[in-house]
């Protein structure tokens, strides 16, 4: 990263004696350095928007001059890109804008070259959202080509998992997920709404004429070798057409059970549910989780020649080899009940359904389990217990549960503290108190914090790492679950037979310096 320290102006150096100081404002443009602080993670089209100009670095501490003093969203996202903290000094929109027009040319981003291409084309003016043929036209100018593939590029390469292009009355913005949290990245000219659009929808195959409902498609795309698939989904907003695209790595899913984060206790429970012949294993967890990583790992481990598995999701997130993916079509009358029915009639050893989303989708999953097959699926619960409550308020009879169900495996994903800036710190009053129910002794203890570095873009995380509850089904569980228990006495009886909690899990990672105990309370919210 390219970073330049301002120098201040010379005594009596571009002075207007006639101006008298303005109300309010902390710092005037003569006070302005006469070489601002640059870094090419932050464009001069961003500052242009926000109206902001930065200052000076002194004693760690970056100042910036601004318009509105309150906009600590715009802050935040300084402090990120630099690592540095920042220090707002209000000044006039006049002064910013000269400033930023006379001095702030060096270090202008990709994405400003590229917008001053467009404008250089003509291409704004030239954009007519009515016209279908031409904003096709437009959307294949080279200029719009290489924004699209810049703000792909781009996020490829900082690890997001999903782009959000969202419109707003008087821009677009692009903005990052970034281990699972939002950075906002580019303020785009709203004049170029309909052509970045056009052209994602276009590499997705999607209809570039229908702008009234939502749409699905996918990209393929291969980057320093590695093959990317892009996930499309448009949805129209009063302001135009939103578009977040998820991206899926193949390269970088995560296929072997001791590379989850499982404890050695919980890699030994899970290994062994997976082994056994037939009955139902679920996974729950809210969305993003990390659920369809388990269960791929669990393929991947099972996926010998000796054995048949099919799955049906919704969607096929990654392509396993040696493994049969049905992708559900709803729109068809492929659901997962409807192909589930047909899976059971192919001769599978193991049978993968995406989601139990209702009660005809779990009866036949559960009888697929008591007819021989080893069936993996996932709920929407918030632990290992409530799975079964679930089950049984869909309707399932309790004896069937009990006999098929091997065991259930709640998780949680959690940001990894970044090793480049990784320090360890005396836990606070807050921290003592959580770490007590898993410790000895919080005398004398550490733990680990990142300081924030440019390789983790000063969060202090870089990755996710998961933490488990894994629920086995034994005789004592399986009487319980009998008599229709609620989800409270379910876990609290696994409890007392050595089940580790979601938040056992989460504050163990703590312990040993994997995360950070803010991580573990934003995560796991408890009432």
């Amino acid at each position: 990263m390219q970073i330049l320290y301002g120098r201040r102006a010379e005594d009596g150096k571009e002075i207007e004696l006639s101006q008298p100081k303005k109300d309010s404002c902390e710092i005037e443009y003569t006070d302005f350095p006469e070489t601002p602080f640059i870094t090419e993670k932050i464009s001069m089209r961003f500052l242009k928007n926000k109206l902001i100009y930065l200052l000076y670095v002194r004693d760690n501490v970056l100042y910036v001059a601004v318009s509105d003093k309150e906009d600590q969203d715009a802050l935040n996202a300084i402090r990120i890109a630099t690592g540095f903290e920042v220090k707002a000094l209000k000044a006039s929109d006049e002064d910013i804008l000269r400033a930023i027009e006379q001095h702030y040319k060096v270090g202008q981003s990709s994405v400003d070259e590229i917008i001053g291409d467009i404008a250089a084309h003509d291409l704004e003016g030239r954009i007519n959202d009515e016209d279908i043929d031409h904003l096709r036209d437009m959307a294949s100018e080279a200029p719009v080509v290489r924004l699209v593939n810049h703000i792909i590029s781009s996020a490829i390469g900082c690890r997001s998992s999903d782009i959000h292009i969202e419109p707003f009355e008087k821009t677009l913005k692009v903005r990052y997920r970034i281990d699972d949290i939002l950075h906002e990245r580019e303020i785009l000219p709203k004049a170029l709404q309909s052509a970045v659009v056009s052209r994602v929808k276009i590499l997705a195959n999607l209809n570039i004429a229908e702008r009234r409902l939502p749409q699905d498609g996918k990209i393929n795309a291969r980057l320093s070798g590695k093959d990317i698939d892009l996930r499309v989904a448009t949805v129209p907003t009063v302001h135009g057409e939103g578009v977040v695209i998820r991206i899926l790595d193949r390269g970088g899913l995560v296929l072997e059970p001791g590379e989850l984060g499982l404890a050695a206790e919980n890699k030994e429970k899970f290994e062994h549910m997976i082994t056994k012949p037939h009955g139902m294993i679920l996974v729950t967890g809210p969305t993003g989780s990390g659920k369809t990583t388990t269960l791929y790992a669990a393929l991947e481990k099972l996926n010998t020649t000796d054995r048949k598995i099919i799955t049906i999701e919704d969607p096929v997130e990654y392509q396993l080899e040696g493994i049969n993916q049905i992708q559900v079509k709803p729109q068809i009358g492929l659901t997962f009940a409807n192909g589930l029915r047909n899976i059971v009639r192919q001769d599978p050893d193991i049978i993968l359904v995406g989601e139990i989303r209702d009660r005809e989708t779990a009866e036949i999953a559960i009888h697929a389990a008591l007819t021989g097959h080893l069936v993996f699926s996932t709920l929407h619960t918030n632990d290992a217990a409530g799975a079964i409550t679930r089950l049984i308020e869909m309707g399932l009879t309790d004896y069937l549960i009990a006999s098929t169900l091997i065991g259930v495996v709640a998780q949680r994903l959690f940001r990894r503290i970044c090793k480049k800036c990784k320090k360890a710190v005396t836990p606070n009053e807050l921290e003592m108190n959580e770490l007590k129910g898993i410790a000895w002794s919080v005398n004398n203890i550490k733990i680990y914090k990142g300081e924030g570095c440019n390789e983790c873009v000063s969060t202090g995380y870089w990755g996710r790492i998961a933490a488990f509850e894994i629920l086995v089904i034994d005789d004592n569980i399986r009487s319980l679950i009998l008599k229709s228990p609620g989800a409270n006495t379910i876990r609290s009886a696994a409890v007392n037979r050595g089940m580790k909690t979601l938040k056992e899990d989460s504050l163990r990672m703590v312990m040993e310096g994997i995360t950070t105990v803010d991580e573990v309370l934003r995560v796991i919210q408890e009432d």
